[in-house]
């Protein structure tokens, strides 16, 4: 059968937080006992009884107190409270310096009582256990009745001091429970209002995104299947030149709609920009690169990079991740450099490996064309070559701040 774990009290929360502090105190008054009580003793057995019972106490507080108090366990603490409260009587019953336990021996009553009933009824039996040690110790401590009354107000005393000891503590504990509740209840509405206010943006910018699109994009490629229809109708009717208006009229709409299209991207940058800056964004990709990879990648320059518009770092920051993924495919290298500088107006970034290096008459893929089309947009220039010891080198120059103007990619310098 499995055993059950008992849940955590209300007061393991306050545990956990004071009992740093509990420690040096009971570690303090415990050794300042020890010495007392082992020095004051009449007799080498009464001295190493003493020495064991506080040798005891300390295991029970690491084995029981303390333990329960980790795992809010109140089966362990009042355990502890039970060794407690024998060691305190056998010390006092030993010497009359024993009494110093009582502080002890209430403060930590009072710290482990989940109740304030709990603390009282502890309080009362040590109390009262220790006023039958002082009588076995001192027989004629009742002889008479000012005896008696001294030694009922000694106890009394002790009483009293206790539970307005342990009614401070348990205010104190409350105090300190009621703050944790409200500051986890702050941070659990915290949690929902931002999940709230995410949640809310993201079906606001959903909704933009698609009427954007409606009003842009869509109605865009409407015109160009009823200008392509009307085109096919021209040609049908072998009317080559309303035919080839209208051709000319889908390549403007087309441009139209590609200037949209990259409206639209531009205003989603990458997430890896929106965690920090271009420099941040190299560095993470470099390590995962390098961790995924186990090629080594040395980063330089990106203290002194500065401030890169977000265009040109979207462009620079998609331009290294495409010679990283050649390098992964084809290179077989074992060192990369990723190396970005700031030269006048214009930010560079560079790509050398020490791999393979090009193959003769080989053609640019996918991959190299968007990026030359992306720099080329920005106004940059794209370099791919041989590395100086061998190897791929690509190399992307952008300038500092992008242009007012459109830049066809193509060649052409018209408007894209």
């Amino acid at each position: 059968m499995t055993r059950r774990t008992p849940r955590p009290v209300a007061r393991h929360e306050f545990w956990v937080r004071a009992l740093r502090g509990w420690d040096i105190g009971f570690y303090a008054i415990t050794a300042v006992a020890g010495v007392s009580i082992a020095v004051e003793v009449r007799s080498l057995r009464e001295a190493a009884l003493a020495v064991l019972g506080l040798a005891a106490l300390v295991v029970a507080y690491l084995a029981l107190g303390r333990r329960g108090a980790v795992r809010g366990d109140v089966r362990l603490t009042r355990t502890y409270l039970a060794v407690l409260v024998t060691v305190v009587v056998l010390e006092v019953g030993l010497s009359e310096l024993g009494s110093v336990l009582l502080f002890v021996g209430y403060s930590q009553i009072w710290f482990f009582a989940t109740r304030r009933l709990e603390g009282v009824l502890w309080s009362v039996l040590l109390t009262v256990a220790f006023g039958a040690a002082i009588v076995v110790r001192e027989p004629g401590a009742l002889g008479t009745v000012a005896d008696a009354t001294e030694l009922v107000g000694q106890v009394g005393t002790g009483l009293v001091f206790a539970i307005a000891l342990g009614l401070w503590i348990t205010w104190v504990s409350e105090q300190s429970e009621e703050r944790a509740a409200l500051v986890e209840d702050l941070n659990a509405a915290q949690a929902e209002l931002a999940s709230t206010h995410h949640t809310t943006g993201v079906l606001a910018e959903r909704a933009r995104l698609a009427q954007e699109i409606h009003d842009t994009l869509a109605q865009g490629f409407t015109s160009v299947v009823m200008l392509a229809q009307a085109a096919s109708a021209e040609l049908a009717r072998d009317r080559v030149g309303p035919a080839t208006e209208r051709v000319g009229q889908i390549e403007q709409v087309a441009r139209d709609n590609l200037a949209q299209a990259r409206a639209l991207v531009a205003a989603f940058g990458p997430p890896e920009l929106e965690r920090g800056t271009l420099g941040d964004a190299l560095d993470r990709l470099a390590a995962r690169f390098e961790a995924e990879t186990q090629v080594r990648v040395e980063v330089t320059g990106l203290q002194a990079l500065g401030v890169v518009g977000p265009e040109h770092a979207v462009v620079l920051l998609r331009a290294a991740q495409e010679a990283l993924a050649n390098v992964r495919k084809h290179a077989g290298a074992t060192a990369v450099r990723l190396a970005v500088a700031r030269d006048g107006d214009e930010v560079r970034l560079e790509v050398v490996d020490d791999g393979r290096g090009l193959p003769a008459g080989a053609v640019e893929g996918v991959g190299l064309r968007g990026m030359r089309e992306r720099v080329d947009a920005g106004g940059g220039t794209v370099e791919v070559g041989s590395g100086p010891g061998g190897g791929t080198r690509v190399a992307v120059t952008l300038p500092s701040s992008p242009s007012t103007g459109g830049t066809r990619t193509d060649g052409t310098g018209e408007d894209a």
